[in-house]
């Protein structure tokens, strides 16, 4: 089973899809570095990220936990 570090960064990686890290991380108004640690599931996100990427990406906080 993945941990909920692990399952973000997958749901993050692929909602991404071609983008890069930069054109993303201006979509989630959030900083390429974070981006990236993320991507990586090497950043713990406060709920206020959290809301603000979900926001974005007009899903669920649910969502970008799921197993994608």
């Amino acid at each position: 089973m993945r941990t909920l570090e692990q399952r973000l960064a997958a749901n993050l990686r692929q909602r991404r899809g071609d983008a890069t890290q930069r054109e993303f991380a201006r979509r989630l108004g959030v900083s390429v570095a974070t981006v990236n640690r993320l991507e990586k599931g090497f950043q713990n996100v406060s709920l206020s990220t959290l809301a603000t990427i979900c926001a974005r990406l007009k899903c669920d906080i649910g969502e970008i936990f799921d197993s994608p």
